[in-house]
């Protein structure tokens, strides 16, 4: 027996599920003879690419976290006192552990399918109640992107609402001491909309102004200062002009909250609870505000409802998706939140409880009292009046010079600011950190002889009763008794048990690519090299990261076909916006302003119309034909209408219907004759990953959904990153940052507030290139084009495929036809929340077009899922067929009491015309793993009529739980 020395594991064979003979099966079922020839009829020939990608040779999982530790082993770890909304923090292991490696939390889809969601959504209500408590606010979102875009939210939501005498105003002011990440983005986010900012120092606000119809804080501000804004707040009132405050939940449990001031949006981050600063992300930001703004408010809200059987359940309510519906009528774009990271900010809540966090604000601020008295004893005079955990330091210019050096050498970030050192305290601080700064402070003045004063056990706050917060808070009992980590552990495993994610079976969503999220990807989010970093800290400190940021942009770029890739936006609909806004300066640097027309597909997300109005596009509709394409006369016809104020074309490829459109380069060449530049949404492109590319289609821009194509797990709606990458004439324009040299040579305000968005997950993509490599990312994509194909064929004889291509193939994806059953009784939500009795998560419902189901499979589910899934779908087909037939009563059916509580299958009352059996276990493989949804077919109408967005008083809800 000969031994093959070099032989090695292959990630793309653990990655890729279906095994060779699976992949002959399914071939032969779709009767193709070979994956290349499927793909020469899927995808057309004109677009294909010419080359294998120019990639690095795949690692093996083992080889890749050796080669990646050394990597982000030239991070250099320092302690940050740097502040600005971004701070070392704790994460208690018992969150870290069952929540952030979790996949059963992970691997979650938005919870859109409520019945088998309740878990997240009980953990998002605790959020939700946390945020509207400690800001003193009635209401609460489930979470936004980052602190600087949830401003931006907040203003753009005043901007609309803006009451009768205000109609016409435009002016938005902001403190010139908001944080400066917080004033560029809002910067970004105002000039395409028509707002006019002005930024300065409060004595310069005139709120008679009549322009003036919003003013932004922050609380406490950039300079640690804490101010009393009653007045201000009275005066604003007075003179109809709105008042948003960006804030900080840890001080809120000392300070007297925006709420109790008469605010009416409190915005800020929910980092330094719990959430390692990860070089900037991913964190949850908060929103919160009057319940009078509750049609407005943007984002996702989970609200209170109840099931069929009366049992109180929680669901997404009034605009879950509201640029879908609204489309170019919406007021944001927002798709996605942070849900995971929300869900982590909540239970650090949850853990520590009212008093905990308390606890922790107290020692904070109380270890910036301490070293500013030590100080003062050096000589040094601290100028802050009123502060929580921020002291601001008077110096010369020798002074700071000296220190910093004597800082750097002790692996100590300050915040140098003028003729001020400033130093934020947090949880991870002690009292030996205020020994340690008292050294490096006594050696820049020659003191040295002055010895160490005595560490104390208490200290007086500073914080004046004025500003004392009087008010309780988190009293609700599940912020009462989940303080021992036993108890935790049951909460979180309970929770956890009533959703389903991947962990229990496919999620076969189409656009959202609900794929695999290897451990081996995941496990480099929580190394210390990744995690302890300050995103505004000083480049040679992030060597690493910068490495992995240049190899990650040089990959994409490659795969897309383009010059070079920005990684700053934090989400799919951030990336939308960001290649918008990109185009908009490109015709600007031409002088060409006028270029504002953008043409979108009728089909196309609804985030695109919602991001092209954002960037202060006007939006023209093209049409889709009988075979669901762009409708070529039509496009042409309207193209050249609109040809000298043509910006861009938004596309979708392959479509949202699931099809390579083989007249996509003659459309985009018509664009770029026109003088417009071709944006392509980058939704599927797990679809095109190593066989074709933006670029060879003729797109200019397009953005990567690194949480679908690239494995980031999708957390239940979020975290995620939409990079953008560009062609050469673009590049000048990519975004940048106010602190960090990012972006192009002319580069366009930042996107996001952090320089590299949600930096901390970007080893997950990192990871899923290096170990796949050229071959196993091509290899990928054909898969996940077999497997699509392979349902397609399995279900088509009893679910019509709306769209296919010139050869009958679907993409990565398919679109099932149920719109005929309607006519029985049947809706599609029946076939969603039956699909739960089986254990599946139903596909995409009613998108792109109304009554049907958009169903991708992904490479990474086996032969064995898919027929699974296909089983599954052919027995509900047999149940509507009974209902069409008569054999089931067309009221009361499985599909109209679906999903089926174990509950309800136990209970005395059984009074359905069908057996307990048919509706627990309608096929053999759901007996081996039963999945129990924990409640009824939620009603949405009673949730929106009655809108509760707060924890649940615990006797309200059933005692009766199995």
């Amino acid at each position: 027996m000969k031994i093959n020395l070099a032989s090695s594991e292959k990630f793309r064979n653990r990655h890729i599920s279906p095994s060779e003979k699976d992949l002959q099966a399914m071939l032969k079922t779709i009767r193709v003879d070979s994956l290349e020839t499927l793909i020469d009829e899927t995808i057309p020939q004109n677009i294909r690419l010419k080359h294998p990608l120019q990639l690095p040779p795949p690692l093996s999982e083992n080889l890749f976290l050796k080669s990646f530790k050394a990597t982000v082993g030239k991070n250099q770890i320092f302690k940050s006192y740097i502040g600005l909304g971004y701070y070392d923090t704790l994460l208690p292991g018992v969150i870290q552990r069952n929540i952030l490696e979790n996949p059963g939390w992970y691997t979650a889809y938005t919870p859109y399918q409520a019945e088998i969601a309740q878990g997240r959504l009980e953990a998002l209500i605790n959020f939700q109640t946390m945020v509207s408590e400690l800001t003193g606010m009635e209401l609460a979102n489930a979470s936004l992107l980052d602190e600087g875009t949830a401003a931006a939210e907040a203003m753009t939501m005043l901007y609309a609402s803006k009451g009768r005498s205000k109609k016409k105003a435009t002016t938005f002011f902001i403190d010139e001491k908001v944080f400066e990440q917080t004033k560029e983005v809002l910067k970004t986010r105002a000039s395409p909309v028509g707002i006019a900012l002005k930024i300065g120092p409060l004595s310069d606000l005139d709120l008679t102004d009549p322009d003036l119809f919003g003013v932004l804080l922050q609380y406490p501000n950039s300079d640690g200062e804490v101010i009393n804004y009653n007045g201000l707040v009275a005066s604003a009132k007075e003179n109809e002009v709105s008042t948003a405050f960006s804030t900080d939940l840890l001080s809120l449990t000392l300070l007297k909250p925006p709420g109790e001031m008469g605010a009416d949006v409190v915005i800020g981050s929910t980092q330094r609870f719990g959430i390692p600063m990860g070089f900037g992300g991913p964190h949850a930001a908060f929103f919160a505000t009057k319940e009078a703004y509750k049609r407005q408010i943007p984002g996702r809200i989970i609200g209170v409802s109840v099931d069929k059987s009366g049992n109180n359940a929680y669901r997404m309510a009034l605009q879950t998706r509201e640029q879908h519906i609204k489309r170019e009528r919406a007021t944001s774009n927002i798709c996605t939140a942070q849900v995971l990271l929300a869900v982590m900010a909540g239970m650090y809540a949850v853990y520590h409880g009212p008093k905990g966090l308390k606890a922790i604000a107290s020692r904070t601020h109380g270890l910036a009292v301490m070293t500013a008295e030590w100080l003062k004893l050096l000589g040094f005079e601290q100028v802050n009046e009123a502060y929580f955990d921020t002291i601001r330091i008077n110096v010369d210019e020798v002074q700071k010079e000296k220190i910093r050096a004597f800082a750097l050498s002790k692996k100590l970030n300050f915040r140098y600011e003028n003729n001020y050192i400033l130093l934020s305290f947090d949880q991870a601080k002690t009292r030996q950190d205020v020994v340690e700064i008292f050294e490096v402070f006594a050696k820049s003045t020659n003191k040295l002889q002055l010895e160490i004063p005595e560490i104390p056990s208490q200290i007086e706050s500073t914080i004046p009763s004025s500003l004392e917060r009087e008010s309780k808070y988190l009293e609700h009992e599940v912020f009462q008794k989940y303080h021992s980590e036993h108890e935790m552990l049951r909460y979180l495993k309970k929770l956890e048990n009533k959703d389903l994610s991947l962990v229990h079976s496919m999620i076969s969503l189409g656009s959202c690519t609900m794929k695999l999220n290897a451990t081996t990807e995941m496990i480099p989010v929580t190394w210390p090299e990744i995690g302890q970093l300050h995103p505004f800290a000083p480049q040679n400190q992030a060597a690493g990261y910068y490495e992995m940021f240049q190899d990650l942009r040089n990959w994409l770029s490659e795969i897309t076909g383009f010059a070079d890739t920005s990684l700053q936006p934090n989400s799919g609909a951030q990336g939308e916006y960001a290649g918008l806004m990109v185009i908009r300066a490109y015709h600007q640097s031409r002088n060409e302003e006028f270029r504002n027309v953008v043409l979108i597909p009728s089909s196309a997300h609804g985030t695109n119309p919602a991001s092209a109005v954002m960037a202060g596009m006007k939006v023209v509709i093209i049409p889709c034909d009988e075979k669901g394409n762009i409708d070529v006369p039509a496009f042409k016809e309207k193209a050249a209408a609109h040809k000298d104020q043509l910006a861009a074309l938004m596309v979708t490829y392959p479509s949202t219907h699931g099809v390579f459109e083989e007249a996509i380069r003659e459309i985009c060449d018509l664009v770029h004759e026109y003088g417009g530049q071709v944006y392509m949404d980058g939704a599927n492109m797990n679809a095109q990953v190593g066989l074709t590319s933006p670029g060879m289609i003729g797109a200019d821009v397009c953005h990567l959904n690194l949480h679908k194509t690239f494995c980031i797990p999708h957390g239940g709606g979020g975290p995620g990153i939409g990079p953008i990458c560009v062609t050469k004439h673009l590049v000048p324009f990519l975004p940048g940052n106010p602190f960090v040299k990012t972006g192009g040579t002319a580069a366009i305000t930042p996107i996001s507030a952090a320089p590299f968005g949600s930096a901390s997950i970007l080893p997950i993509p990192y990871a899923y290139i290096a170990m796949m490599g050229e071959e196993g990312l091509s290899k990928a994509t054909k898969v996940a084009i077999l497997n699509a194909n392979y349902i397609k064929k399995r279900l088509e004889s009893d679910f019509p495929i709306l769209y296919t291509g010139t050869n009958g193939r679907a993409a990565h994806e398919m679109i099932l036809d149920c719109r005929s059953f309607k006519e029985f009784g049947v809706e599609v939500e029946d076939i969603a929340k039956r699909l739960m009795d089986y254990g599946f998560h139903a596909p995409t419902v009613s998108f792109p077009v109304p009554g049907t189901l958009m169903v991708e499979p992904t490479e990474s589910e086996s032969k064995e899922e898919l027929d699974r899934f296909c089983d599954a779908m052919l027995s509900i087909r047999q149940e509507i067929r009974e209902v069409v037939e008569g054999i089931a009563d067309k009221s009361s059916n499985v599909l109209k009491n679906a999903p089926h509580t174990a509950a309800i299958i136990i209970s005395d009352n059984w009074d359905f015309p069908y057996s307990r059996e048919k509706a627990a276990y309608p096929l053999p493989f759901v007996k081996e793993s039963k999945f129990w949804p924990s409640v009824g077919r939620i009603d949405a109408a009673y949730g929106d009529r009655n809108l509760m967005c707060s924890c649940i008083p615990t006797s309200e809800f059933s005692t009766e739980e199995v």
